[in-house]
C-alpha cells in the first residue's frame, strides 16, 4: 500500500539534499579539475567536516537494515558488529595520522600510490588497487540493496522494469552531483544523513520501548521467540560461538580502514590533530549503532514476520510510527545509502586512475586529464554496481560483505604493515596476498558462503571468521618466503620514501 504523506516527506527531503549536493561545488573553493580538489576536498576539511563525513562513510544504509536484520534472526552472535568500531578507532587513531603525514608530503592520493613507492613494485602497486576497487564495488551495491529495501517499503513497488525505476533515478542523481563536487557533495550532504538519522534513532528508542511493555520484556519476549525459531538463537552467546564472534569482530575492526573509501574520508582533513581528534569522536556513533541493533529485538517482540529479515526496520518505523516521520526516517535511511556510494565511487575512480589506468597510459596524464579520468570512472563504478544490484538475486546481497571483508584484510601486511617497516620482501608480500585470496575464496565456497568458517584442530572444531583465517595463512606465507628470498640475496627493489616522510612537521 503505498504511503502518499510518507513519500512527500521523503522526495522534499531528498530534493532538498539533491540541491545541497550540486551546490556543494562551491563549497571551500577550488579548482576542481585538479584530482586532490575533487577527490579529497583540497585536503582542507576540519573537525566538524571530517567527523560527520566519516560518520556518513563507515554507518551506512546496509548496516542501519543489515545489523538489526542480524539481530532478528541471530540474536546475541550480531552483536560482533558493535565492537568493530571498538577495535577500529584505537587503532586507526594510531596509524592513519602517520599515514596522512607521508601522504601530504608525498601527494599521495591511495593505498596503492604508498605500495609502489615503499617496495618499488607495480605488481604490489597493482594488486592493492584491484583488490580495493573489487571491494569497494561489492560495499557500493550493498547500499543499493538498502536503498531498494527503503523504496519498497514506500509502497513503490512496480512490475517490470518500472520496479526499479526509483533506485535508478536516486543513483543518477547522485552521480551528477558527485560528478560536478566531488568530495565536497557527500560531505555537505553526510550533515543532513546524519542528523535525520540520530533523530530516528532516538525517536525510536524512546517512543517504541514503552509501546513494547519496556525493555525488560522486549529482551524475555525476543529470547523466546529465537529460542522456537527454526534455526534457534538467544539473546545469550552461547561458549560454542565465541571464536566465531571475535574473530569476526577483530576481522572487520582490522578491514573497516583498509577500504579506499575509508582512507579518502581520512586524506580530506587538514592536519593530524583533525584526524586524532575524529578517532576520539567516533565512538559517538557506535553508541548509536547499539541502539540501532535493539531494532531486531524490538520486531521479535513486537511479533514481526517480514518477508526477509532487511525489511525488520522499515517494518518496525510503520507500525510504530506517523506517516510524516516515517517519511524522515525513510529519507534518513536513503541518504545513508547515496553518501557513502558517492565516497566509494570517488575511492575506486581515484584507485583505477593513479594506480591502474596511469600504469598503462602511453603518456603521462595532466592534472586535468586525471581528473576527467577519475570522473569517468566514478561513474562507470556507479553503473556497475547498480547493474549488479539490479540483475543479481537480492538473496545473495550479504554475499557482498563477506567477500569485500575477506579480500581486503588481504592488503594489510603490505598497507599497514608496510606502514612500519619494509622488513617484508615485496615478492614474498605477493605470494602471500596471492595465498591469502585463494584460501578466502576456497572457504567461503566450500562453506556454502558462510561468513565463518569451522577449522578441526587437533580433534576440536574451532569456528572462525575466513577473513581472519585468509591473513594468518597470508602473513605466515609473507614472512617464510621473506626469509628465504632475503638467503639467496633476490633483489628487494629501493624504497623510495624516506624516513622524514613519516615525521609530522612541527606546528
Amino acid at each position: 500500500m503505498i504511503d502518499w504523506t510518507a513519500i512527500a516527506v521523503f522526495v522534499v527531503l531528498f530534493g532538498a539534499v539533491t540541491v545541497l549536493g550540486f551546490m556543494a561545488a562551491n563549497f571551500q573553493r577550488g579548482d576542481l579539475d585538479v584530482l586532490h580538489e575533487w577527490a579529497l576536498g583540497g585536503r582542507r576539511f576540519g573537525t566538524i567536516i571530517t567527523w560527520f563525513l566519516l560518520g556518513g562513510d563507515i554507518y551506512t544504509a546496509y548496516t542501519f537494515i543489515a545489523l538489526p536484520a542480524l539481530v532478528f534472526g541471530l540474536g546475541a552472535p550480531a552483536f560482533f558488529a558493535l565492537w568493530i568500531s571498538s577495535i577500529a578507532f584505537p587503532f586507526v587513531y594510531v596509524f592513519a595520522p602517520r599515514f596522512w603525514t607521508i601522504a601530504h608530503k608525498r601527494h599521495y592520493i591511495t593505498y596503492a600510490d604508498f605500495a609502489r613507492d615503499r617496495f618499488d613494485s607495480k605488481s604490489l602497486e597493482f594488486v592493492v588497487a584491484a583488490t580495493g576497487i573489487v571491494a569497494t564495488m561489492l560495499y557500493i551495491s550493498l547500499q543499493l540493496v538498502g536503498l531498494q529495501v527503503v523504496i519498497k517499503a514506500l509502497g513503490l513497488t512496480g512490475s517490470g522494469w518500472s520496479e526499479d525505476v526509483p533506485v535508478v533515478v536516486a543513483f543518477a542523481i547522485l552521480a551528477a552531483y558527485t560528478y560536478r563536487g566531488g568530495l565536497r557533495a557527500p560531505a555537505l550532504v553526510a550533515i543532513v544523513k546524519d542528523v535525520l538519522i540520530y533523530v530516528t534513532v532516538i525517536a525510536a528508542i524512546v517512543v517504541i520501548p514503552p509501546k513494547l511493555g519496556g525493555f525488560a520484556h522486549i529482551f524475555a519476549a525476543a529470547d523466546a521467540v529465537l529460542a522456537h525459531a527454526p534455526k534457534p538463537g538467544s539473546i545469550n552467546l552461547t561458549p560454542s560461538g565465541y571464536t566465531a564472534y571475535a574473530t569476526l569482530a577483530i576481522g572487520s575492526g582490522l578491514a573497516l580502514f583498509m577500504y579506499p573509501h575509508s582512507i579518502t574520508s581520512t586524506l580530506c582533513a587538514k592536519n593530524q590533530d583533525i584526524i586524532r581528534r575524529n578517532m576520539a569522536l567516533m565512538p559517538a556513533y557506535a553508541v548509536l549503532l547499539g541502539f540501532l541493533a535493539l531494532f531486531g529485538y524490538m520486531a521479535l517482540s513486537a511479533g514481526m514476520h517480514p518477508a526477509s529479515p532487511n525489511d525488520v526496520v522499515p517494518m518496525l518505523i510503520k507500525a510504530m510510527f506517523p506517516s510524516w516521520f516515517v517519511g524522515v526516517a525513510f529519507a534518513a535511511i536513503g541518504m545513508s545509502a547515496l553518501v557513502p556510494a558517492a565516497v566509494m565511487s570517488i575511492a575506486a575512480a581515484n584507485t583505477y586512475t593513479r594506480n591502474i589506468h596511469r600504469m598503462w597510459a602511453k603518456s603521462p596524464l595532466t592534472e586535468r586529464q586525471e581528473t576527467s579520468m577519475a570522473k569517468l570512472a566514478s561513474l562507470i563504478v556507479k553503473t556497475g554496481a547498480l547493474v549488479a544490484v539490479l540483475f543479481l538475486p537480492t538473496q545473495y546481497s550479504i554475499y557482498y560483505q563477506l567477500f569485500a571483508g575477506a579480500l581486503i584484510l588481504q592488503t594489510f601486511p603490505t598497507i599497514l604493515i608496510g606502514l612500519y617497516t619494509a622488513w617484508f620482501h615485496r615478492r614474498a608480500l605477493l605470494v602471500g596476498w596471492a595465498v591469502g585470496m585463494a584460501v578466502a575464496v576456497f572457504m567461503i565456497v566450500s562453506n556454502h558462503f558462510a561468513s565463518t568458517y569451522p577449522l578441526h584442530v587437533l580433534g576440536t572444531t574451532i569456528s572462525g571468521f575466513i577473513g581472519v583465517y585468509a591473513l594468518i595463512v597470508n602473513l605466515l606465507a609473507s614472512f617464510v618466503l621473506t626469509v628465504i628470498f632475503d638467503r639467496f640475496d633476490m633483489a628487494r627493489g629501493t624504497d623510495r620514501t624516506q624516513p622524514s616522510d613519516y615525521v609530522e612537521d612541527a606546528a
